[in-house]
């Protein structure tokens, strides 16, 4: 197993050489890539292709779950990982393997001689050789960027093309209008590819039907009596996840090939699971330290993700306290902004190594802009000290999914 890590270390830091220094939105790398490694994106199993701003893993993760329920062999793609890098690539059933993506990756750096490519390029490049070259029934595709050029996008076709909640995000590369953001989310709506969509803003909804029109692709928006097929029972919390889940379900009935009955359905919506989606922490080291606190973990990142989270806390009985990282470009006053009701104190930290974090001290004054209490601290492990020090009866890590990668690694919750 170290010789296989090492390799699979080398092989992503090997690609580091061909990163362009500017990130443009483009099919034309992925395009030529897959041209030189025989075009295994026109060698996958039907896909579901998901896009959107927030709870698009969690949409995945539903899907995923009531597929297998119905004894589908079910492929995954989605972004970023939390610990281990091949959580990103999920084959038939299972993580891929340290020898496969290995495998991939140098074939990818192979076919790219001098080209350059982006890490998700490549990833999504190495994916879809995986994907191709073992059977399954299903492909779950998550967008990692936008939509119309995100390198997902170069398939040929989808079965079912998904669009979950838009809202302001990425705004360096998507720009700062919503009605913007959603004609990028919308890009990935095939000619007469049904469209199960989540009820979204104004804004959004109007490109999202302009851009099904255009297309000739049927647009379902999730409705009241989606709702009632998913049971009452749901693995993962929030009034949002609800949400997910009828999206998954309604977007799984869109499919004209495969058959997921009412049970599988339920069964999956029971039994789905995503790490650092409001996931309590169970018992490890880290928790050990904040006894006899609960220690919550959610790596949502912008305002529409924080509203969801504090109205989940909101149910919660006693105090609770955030610790909290985030990237620099992050609407840090929105997300805070959120839990201005329930008023709990905030400690800041650095985000995980490697990411361009905000300044703990910069993140604390966007805490303070928004009305709440809050300190910067100079690590982590400071920062949750702090936290525990306040004897709350429970405390929320938060902001960023790196940070949270940190966290589960830290307690020995290692995603599988």
């Amino acid at each position: 197993m170290i010789n296989a890590l090492s390799r699979l270390d080398q092989a992503l830091a090997d690609l580091k050489t061909h990163y362009p220094q500017l990130i443009e939105l483009s099919l034309g790398r992925i395009e030529t890539l897959l041209t030189k490694l025989g075009n295994p994106h026109h060698k996958l199993p039907p896909i579901i292709h998901v896009a959107g701003t927030n709870g698009k893993v969690s949409t995945c993760a539903f899907l995923r779950a009531m597929a297998e329920a119905a004894g589908l062999r079910v492929h995954v793609y989605t972004s970023p990982h939390l610990v281990r890098f091949n959580e990103r690539i999920r084959i038939a059933g299972d993580l891929i393997s340290d020898e496969a993506l290995v495998d991939c990756l140098e074939r990818v750096k192979a076919g790219l001689g001098d080209g350059q490519i982006t890490q998700f390029e490549a990833t999504t490049a190495a994916a879809f050789l995986a994907f191709s070259e073992t059977p399954a029934d299903l492909l779950i595709l998550e967008v990692g960027l936008g939509g119309r050029f995100d390198a997902t996008n170069i398939i040929p076709t989808a079965a079912v093309s998904v669009i979950s909640p838009v809202d302001y995000d990425h705004k360096q590369f998507l720009g700062d209008k919503l009605e913007g953001i959603a004609g990028e989310k919308a890009g990935i709506i095939r000619p007469s590819v049904p469209v199960a969509c989540a009820v979204q803003r104004p804004e959004a909804a109007g490109v999202i039907a302009g851009e099904a029109e255009t297309r000739n692709a049927p647009l379902h928006v999730l409705q009241r009596a989606d709702f009632e097929v998913i049971g009452e029972d749901l693995a993962l919390l929030g009034a949002h996840q609800r949400a997910n889940a009828a999206l998954a379900a309604k977007a799984l009935r869109l499919l004209d090939t495969l058959e997921i009955d009412a049970d599988a359905v339920r069964a999956g919506a029971a039994s789905a699971s995503w790490p650092a989606r409001m996931q309590k922490l169970s018992p490890g080291p880290l928790v050990s330290r904040a006894e006899p606190a609960d220690v919550w973990l959610d790596g949502g990142h912008n305002p529409h993700a924080a509203r969801a989270v504090a109205a989940l806390l909101s149910d919660l009985l006693g105090e609770t306290v955030l610790v909290c990282a985030m990237m620099a470009s992050k609407d840090a006053e929105g997300f805070f902004a959120a839990f201005s009701d329930l008023s709990p104190r905030v400690h800041t930290c650095p985000n995980s190594d490697g990411h361009q974090g905000r300044a703990p001290e910069d993140l604390a004054d966007a805490a303070r802009r928004a009305g709440l209490e809050a300190t910067g601290h100079s690590s982590f492990d400071a920062a949750f000290r702090a936290a525990t020090d306040e004897k709350p009866a429970q405390i929320l890590i938060c902001g960023s999914l790196y940070l949270s990668g940190d966290v589960l690694e830290m307690n020995r919750t290692l995603p599988d």
